[in-house]
């Protein structure tokens, strides 16, 4: 239902309220606009589940059509760019460069699981971190968003094979990076070079 729609419902309670009419206020309310509780739910996802969805899409954000960045490439430009291109772990953003934000992959849910959509593959969608935190529980529609067209790998892979021919080629770098960063890069390495592999 669009908005001025629902402002419409909202406009017809406010009149029966108005007229003293309490009962009708609700019976128009419960139909045209009822309250559909909200459930908060956290999923985690791992590296390998994450890197076939990211390939799937392309490395494409899937509600802006933008290139996203492989997160084991976003981590190592940190490592060797240091305060230039900085990183928190826990994300604090005013030690994290706005990359992480709007060009980090994140796995989303086209119809969030609290509004009855489905967690599994066919609900998945690869969505910066940017546009993930913005639709929140919010369905496409809800946002009134236009969708782009899907990715596919072959136009675009987050730089992915950069990571693994430059890895290759400074293996040092991986090995002298502090933790958490070398697990980080290591865990998103080992599932690129899986994920290259299957891609042919």
């Amino acid at each position: 239902m669009r908005v001025d729609s629902k402002a419409g419902v909202l406009a017809e309670v406010c009149a029966a309220l108005g007229a003293g009419d309490s009962g009708s206020a609700r019976a128009t309310l419960r139909s045209g606009y009822p309250f559909e509780p909200v459930e908060r739910i956290v999923r985690r996802y791992s590296v390998g589940q994450s890197m076939k969805l990211f390939m799937r899409d392309g490395f494409i954000d899937y509600y802006t059509g933008n290139r996203l960045i492989n997160p084991g490439v976003l981590r190592l430009l940190h490592v060797v760019l240091g305060d230039d291109f900085p990183a928190h772990p826990n994300w604090k953003a005013s030690e994290t460069h706005f990359a992480f934000w709007e060009l980090f992959p994140t796995v989303d849910h086209l119809v969030p699981v609290s509004r009855g959509g489905d967690d599994d593959e066919s609900n998945w969608v690869t969505a910066s971190m940017l546009r993930n935190q913005a639709k929140a529980h919010w369905t496409v529609d809800d946002l009134g968003w236009t969708l782009p067209p899907a990715g596919a790998v072959e136009g675009w892979d987050g730089l992915s094979q950069w990571l693994v021919d430059y890895l290759a080629d400074k293996p040092t770098v991986l090995e002298e990076a502090a933790e958490p960063h070398r697990a980080y890069i290591g865990r998103w390495l080992r599932c690129t070079i899986s994920a290259l592999k299957a891609n042919g």
